[in-house]
């Protein structure tokens, strides 16, 4: 280094690439050869539960302990496997009455596959949706 260089700040090389930090000589491996980075079944299905609340006309699940109602609601329930870039997943949601419930189950189906994919580069196979709940307009008792 000459007297008019000055060190290069963490994590960007002095030729002015962000990368890897370098020695002097050595240089930037490509992304491939970096390194890996694996998503859990469990962050996947966050991410299924959140997308499936997000569609119109769906919603989490009447919470229940040994059949008896409590207050609150819980997120819908899934089920998720990832076996290496494929995922499947299972998805328990209620849908609120009228709406078609074929209807409701495609969107869901579509914004999960595009959410998953979209945050995770992972490919959703497939997507199996279950009514568990029909939420009443009055707010009164759910039918399950």
């Amino acid at each position: 280094m000459t007297s008019d260089e000055r060190p290069a700040p963490p994590g960007e090389a002095r030729d002015g690439v962000r990368g890897e930090a370098r020695g002097p000589g050595e240089p930037v491996r490509p992304p491939g050869e970096r390194g890996r980075t694996t998503i859990s079944d469990r962050v996947v299905a966050r991410i299924v539960a959140k997308a499936a609340e997000e569609t119109a006309g769906t919603g989490g699940l009447d919470r229940s302990v040994l059949g008896v109602g409590l207050p609150g609601r819980r997120a819908a329930r899934t089920d998720v496997r990832v076996h290496g870039k494929v995922v499947t997943a299972r998805v328990a949601v209620s849908v609120a009455y009228p709406m078609p419930v074929r209807d409701v189950a495609r969107q869901v189906r579509a914004g999960v596959r595009a959410r998953v994919e979209a945050l995770t580069g992972l490919t959703v196979r497939q997507v199996d949706i279950d009514v568990a709940e029909l939420e009443r307009p009055d707010g009164g008792r759910t039918v399950s």
